[in-house]
C-alpha cells in the first residue's frame, strides 16, 4: 500500500496495483526532493474520479496548496483570471461580470441565458441564469478549471468549462484559526481594504467538527462623472462568510453541511465613455446595483476501498437588482430629465446529484450518476423618470414616465427550466499505454416561461403565443470520447470529443416577448503534456482545439438600449494553447503561459442583421485573440518548523 496526501490533516491509504508495467527507466528524472518533503502527486478532482493529472485527457489549471494569499483572497474571480490564461471576464463589476473559457462567450451584458461556464463550490453549483456571483477566496484550499464543453459529467451551462472551488474541510482534531487585515491603494482613486478571520473548532474530537470564515472588502472607486462634479464613483463593498459543519462517525462515512451568504453593494456602475476622457464618464444619474447571494449545501461520501457513493444536494437564491441610465441625450447633452431602468434578477437554484465511482490510481475506473435540477429566474423591471411632471416622451413604448421619482412597471419574464439526467463515464486499457474514455449524458428538459406584469401596449395574443412555444419537453444525449496514451516515458498525448449545451427560454425585446433556443457546442481538440508542474524539472503541456457553436444564445441591447436574449447565429472557433513550468531550483518555479483564439459568427441571424451588420461574418465579443501571463513561485521556510 502507499499513502496519499487529501489534505493537512487527511491522508488515504491506497492498495497497490498488483501488475507492475515493464517500460525502460525515463531519461529526465525529477529533482530529488527536499528532505521531509514529498513531491505532490496533481490529482484532478473535478473529474470526478479522482484522475492524476498525467491520465486526465483535456486542459486543465489547478491552483492548489492554498496558493492564495489574503489579497488574492479578497480579490475573488479576479485573482482567478491572474493566474489562468484561458480564463477571461467581461469586467463589469463585482457581482455582474461573466466568465468565459477558452473563448466560448456570447455577450457582455446579463440576462436570463445560462452562464457559459459552471461554476462550483465543491460539487454544488453556484450559478446558472445568472452572472458570476463573485465569492471571495478565503480559506480555499484550491481552484481547479477545466477547460470545455463539459457536458457528460456537468451537464448544461458549461460550454466553455468549470470552475470549481475546493474550500479547506473543518480539522475535526484540532482547533484554530487566522485572521488578515489589508489595505489597497488605488491609482486614479479611492484607497481600500478587507479584513477576514477563519475559525476552526472540533465539536467531538475526531468525530464532529465546524469551520467558520468572515469577510468584508472595499474597493476604492476610479471613475470620475463629470456631468455631475462626482469623483470614484464606482466604490464597492463586499461582505459574507462561510460556515461548515463536519460529521465522520467512522473512517468510511463523510457528511457535510455548508452555508455560504455574501452581499455587494456597488454606488455605481463600472464603466467609462471614450468622450469623456479616460476613466470619466458623463451620466445624469447614479447606476448603483447589488447582489445578495445565499446557499446551502448537504453533502454525503461513503468510501468502500475504490469505490466511492457521493451526494450532494443544495439550494441557492441570487438576487442581482441593477440600474440602467435611460436618460435620453442630445448632441449637446440630456434632452429629457433623468431617467433610471431597473432590473432585478432573483434566481432560485435547486438541485441534487447521486453517483458512485470507482476510482483507480492508474487513471482507469468509471462513473454512473443522476441528477436532477430545478432553475426559476423571475426578471422584474421598471421605468423611473425625475423630472417635475408628467413626460410626453417615451423612453420604451408602452411604459408612462410619471416623474417625481415615481416608477412605472414594465415587462419582465419569468423562466423556469427542470432537468432530470442520467450520466456516466468509464475508462479502460484495451492494451498497455492506450486508455479509451466513453461517455454520456442523457438530459430531459422541462421548460417553462411567461411574461411578468405586461404593460396593456402589448397584444395578449402574442405573449400566449410565446409562451405557447416556450413550453416545452426537450430530451438531449450529449456523447463524449478520448482516447490517450502513456506509452512514450515521460510523455502524455490525447485526442476528445466532448458536446455541451443550454436550454432555451423567453425574453422581451423591444417590449415583444419572443422565444429564444437552446444552443449546442461541439469541440475536438488534440494535445499532449510533458512532466507534472512543480514536480519535474520541465513540465510542457499543448493543445489545439475546434468547437462549432450553433444557434447561439447571447444576452445583448435592443434597438432602444434595454437588455434582452436573443439567438444571434451559428459560430466557430479556434483555440491554440501552450504553457511551460520549469523547476530549477527545489524552492522555486517558474511558469508561463500563451493561448490565440480565433472566434467568429459565421451565420448571424436576422436579429443580428437587423442591428445594422450587412457582413458575412463578425468576431464573437469579450475575448481577446492573444492572451498570456508568467509567473514565478519562490518558497523558503522564515524559521524551524
Amino acid at each position: 500500500a502507499s499513502i496519499r496526501r487529501i489534505d493537512e490533516s487527511t491522508w488515504r491509504i491506497v492498495r497497490e496495483r498488483a501488475v507492475v508495467r515493464e517500460q525502460p527507466s525515463v531519461a529526465i528524472a525529477a529533482p530529488a526532493p527536499e528532505a521531509g518533503q514529498e513531491p505532490a502527486e496533481i490529482i484532478v478532482t473535478a473529474s470526478k474520479r479522482d484522475t492524476p493529472l498525467p491520465r486526465y485527457a483535456g486542459m486543465v489549471d489547478v491552483v492548489g496548496d492554498n496558493a492564495f494569499t489574503a489579497g488574492e483572497a479578497a480579490g475573488g474571480t479576479a485573482s482567478l483570471i491572474f493566474r489562468v490564461a484561458s480564463l477571461s471576464s467581461t469586467h463589469a463589476g463585482t457581482g455582474r461580470n461573466k466568465l468565459f473559457i477558452r473563448a466560448i462567450a456570447d455577450s457582455g451584458v446579463a440576462g436570463p441565458t445560462q452562464a457559459t461556464t459552471g461554476q462550483y463550490l465543491s460539487d454544488m453549483r453556484l450559478n446558472y441564469a445568472a452572472p458570476d456571483p463573485d465569492l471571495k477566496l478565503y480559506d480555499i484550499q484550491g481552484v481547479e478549471v477545466l477547460e470545455g464543453p463539459q457536458g457528460t459529467l456537468y451537464g448544461a451551462g458549461s460550454l466553455g468549462g468549470i470552475i470549481r472551488l475546493i474550500p479547506n474541510p473543518p480539522n475535526l482534531g484540532r482547533a484554530g484559526g487566522q485572521i488578515s487585515a489589508g489595505l489597497s491603494a488605488t491609482q486614479h482613486g479611492d484607497p481600500g481594504g478587507d479584513l477576514a478571520a477563519t475559525i476552526n473548532l472540533p465539536i467531538v474530537a475526531e468525530k464532529v467538527g465546524l469551520r467558520v470564515v468572515g469577510y468584508g472588502v472595499q474597493d476604492g472607486g476610479y471613475i470620475d462623472d463629470v456631468l455631475r462634479h462626482k469623483d470614484d464613483v464606482n466604490q464597492t463593498r463586499t461582505y459574507g462568510g462561510r460556515a461548515a459543519l463536519r460529521f465522520a462517525p467512522d473512517e468510511n462515512w463523510t457528511i457535510d453541511l455548508t452555508g455560504v451568504y455574501q452581499r455587494i453593494e456597488a454606488d455605481d456602475a463600472q464603466y467609462a465613455d471614450r468622450q469623456s476622457g479616460d476613466l470619466k464618464r458623463a451620466s445624469a444619474v447614479a447606476q448603483p446595483y447589488s447582489s445578495d447571494y445565499a446557499l446551502a449545501n448537504l453533502r454525503v461520501e461513503r468510501q468502500w476501498d475504490n469505490l466511492r457513493f457521493v451526494s450532494s444536494t443544495g439550494f441557492v437564491r441570487n438576487i442581482l437588482s441593477e440600474s440602467y441610465d435611460a436618460t435620453q441625450y442630445g448632441v449637446t447633452g440630456a434632452d429629457g430629465p433623468p431617467a433610471l431602468f431597473r432590473q432585478r434578477n432573483k434566481v432560485d437554484i435547486f438541485s441534487t446529484e447521486n453517483r458512485i465511482v470507482r476510482d483507480l490510481d492508474n487513471g482507469l475506473g468509471w462513473i454512473l450518476g443522476a441528477s436532477y435540477l430545478e432553475s426559476t429566474s423571475d426578471i422584474q423591471r421598471s421605468l423611473t423618470s425625475y423630472g417635475t411632471a408628467l413626460v410626453q416622451q417615451q423612453v420604451i413604448p408602452g411604459v408612462p414616465m410619471y416623474g417625481r421619482g415615481i416608477p412605472a412597471t414594465s415587462t419582465g419574464v419569468r423562466n423556469r427550466i427542470r432537468e432530470a439526467t442520467l450520466f456516466g463515464e468509464a475508462s479502460i486499457e484495451p492494451v498497455r499505454g492506450l486508455i479509451a474514455t466513453v461517455g454520456g449524458r442523457l438530459t430531459n428538459s422541462r421548460l417553462s416561461g411567461e411574461a411578468l406584469d405586461p404593460i396593456a401596449f402589448l397584444s395578449m395574443a402574442a405573449i400566449a403565443r410565446a409562451e405557447a412555444q416556450a413550453n416545452r419537453n426537450e430530451t438531449i444525449f450529449l456523447p463524449s470520447f478520448s482516447l490517450l496514451t502513456d506509452a512514450i516515458p515521460g510523455m502524455t498525448l490525447y485526442a476528445r470529443f466532448q458536446q455541451g449545451f443550454r436550454p432555451g427560454g423567453l425574453a422581451v425585446d423591444d417590449q415583444h416577448i419572443q422565444r429564444f433556443r437552446n444552443d449546442r457546442a461541439s469541440t475536438v481538440e488534440l494535445g499532449f503534456r510533458s512532466g507534472v508542474p512543480g514536480v519535474d524539472t520541465v513540465a510542457l503541456t499543448g493543445n489545439v482545439a475546434y468547437t462549432r457553436w450553433k444557434d447561439i444564445q447571447a444576452d445583448v441591447t435592443d434597438r432602444i438600449g434595454i437588455p434582452t436574449t436573443a439567438n444571434i447565429g451559428d459560430g466557430r472557433i479556434y483555440t491554440d494553447e501552450g504553457r511551460i513550468a520549469v523547476r530549477p531550483l527545489p524552492r522555486l518555479t517558474l511558469d508561463g503561459s500563451i493561448i490565440y483564439n480565433d472566434s467568429r459568427l459565421i451565420r448571424p441571424t436576422l436579429f443580428v442583421r437587423l442591428l445594422s451588420y450587412d457582413g458575412k461574418s463578425l468576431n464573437l465579443p469579450n475575448v481577446a485573440n492573444l492572451g498570456g501571463r508568467v509567473g514565478f513561485d519562490y518558497r523558503a521556510p522564515m524559521g524551524e518548523a
